[in-house]
């Protein structure tokens, strides 16, 4: 929520997805043995310039799915910066049960120590949408007994895509030295390099903004003028030193699409997350009761929410994704709440095998489907099929599932005599 992380303040898995716990600092070096694949240069005169190599790399970048790459030093000070931006947003209690995000301050302040040796990051951006949605317009809404996935968590997890085509530019890259030894850009000596993708306390989103590769929404989220948000982030650091892109100008104006839309009104002011608010933290991160004041507002949303990506007017530019692991799986982009509530827990992890959906956990999940249930159309078999879990689980998904039923009950008697 790009997966919800471009993080930092929090921001949805657009996914531009929520930060993780995991840290994975250890580089990869090519040693001189190694024997790349080759590639073809039909004109090794034409690097004479560390801009040439950076277009050689992005063209190859593009090659593997990724829609954009930028360059940014590791010695960039804007992460000291957003360092001091994260600890004034943490002191204000917006980070709900993420407190992973309180450690490794001195690594996101000194990205250089993840990975010795690097001297540059390369950010790159992979668009996610299989289908294109109606512009300005949360059509999620219209299915109250559809449980809404974001789009983005539909398919494969992303994050195992991002990072082995990484490694695949990084190959691509270090088959290339010796044709820049004359370039003064370190590929003379060996290469290292080690890719991310929400896999330790990296400025994801911060680093695509000052690498160029869009602005910051007011709802956290970067967005591109040719393309909008809904893509990921991921990050290369390497060895070469390349000379920093620069950023775009933002383009949001008086436009408050985003923070009108929020069902839980947790973008609590331009540029500004309460991630302890939002329906992405609250579905995925969020472990335990979910208080009762968010519970209509979740409405069908049962992993994640795209209600500010689908309202913003830039996404009417949003491209189709070339990469095929986006693709739905198990019609997750067309499931309705009641089978998604028949799915017994071995079911569940089978068919979130490699997905984004098995990191909320199955208890989790049901307890997102029980309010979804809640929020559906009033029905007497929704009733039936909730108070056939009772006492099956937890008492946490007791509490929903009984909130549940308390909601189908109240509207069915709206609607009886």
């Amino acid at each position: 929520m790009n997966s919800k992380s471009q993080s930092t303040p929090l921001m949805p898995p657009n996914t531009q997805t929520l930060d993780t716990q995991a840290l994975d600092t250890q580089p990869s070096s090519a040693p001189n043995h190694a024997q790349p694949t080759k590639i073809a240069v039909h004109n090794a005169s034409a690097f004479t310039t560390p801009a040439d190599v950076k277009q050689w790399i992005k063209t190859q970048a593009q090659a593997l799915g990724f829609a954009d790459c930028g360059f940014l030093s590791v010695h960039h000070p804007l992460f000291i910066q957003q360092t001091e931006h994260l600890k004034q947003w943490l002191a204000k209690g917006y980070e709900g049960q993420l407190q992973f995000m309180h450690n490794n301050h001195h690594l996101r302040a000194h990205p250089e120590q993840l990975v010795e040796g690097a001297k540059t990051i390369i950010s790159v951006r992979m668009d996610y949408l299989t289908q294109t949605p109606a512009p300005r317009a949360v059509t999620d809404n219209a299915y109250p007994n559809q449980g809404i996935i974001a789009r983005y968590a539909r398919g494969r997890d992303y994050h195992k895509t991002m990072r082995s085509r990484l490694k695949q530019l990084a190959l691509t890259i270090e088959a290339m030295l010796p044709e820049w030894q004359h370039l003064n850009i370190g590929s003379e000596q060996d290469f290292i390099f080690r890719p991310f993708s929400d896999s330790a306390p990296i400025f994801e989103r911060p680093i695509a903004d000052a690498a160029g590769l869009g602005w910051t929404g007011k709802h956290t989220l970067l967005i591109n003028k040719q393309a909008g948000s809904f893509f990921v982030l991921g990050e290369l650091f390497m060895s070469l030193e390349l000379p920093d892109d620069e950023p775009v100008k933002e383009h949001c104006g008086s436009c408050s699409a985003c923070i009108d839309v929020c069902p839980t009104q947790a973008i609590v002011a331009p540029y500004e997350l309460n991630a302890s608010a939002c329906i992405s933290y609250l579905t995925i991160e969020h472990d335990g009761i979910i208080d009762p004041k968010y519970r209509r507002a979740i409405g069908n949303r049962i992993f994640g929410c795209d209600d500010c990506q689908l309202i913003c007017p830039w996404n009417r530019y949003a491209n189709i994704t070339p990469v095929e692991d986006f693709a739905p799986r198990h019609n997750l982009d067309n499931s309705s709440l009641l089978e998604l509530w028949q799915w017994q827990e071995a079911e569940f992890l089978k068919k979130t095998e490699g997905s984004p959906l098995r990191r909320t956990g199955y208890v989790n999940f049901l307890r997102n489907i029980a309010i979804g249930l809640g929020n559906a159309e009033a029905s007497r078999d929704i009733i039936a099929e909730l108070e056939a879990k009772l006492g099956q689980h937890s008492a946490m998904l007791d509490e929903h599932i009984a909130w549940a039923i308390k909601e189908q009950q109240a509207k069915l008697n709206r609607h009886e005599p």
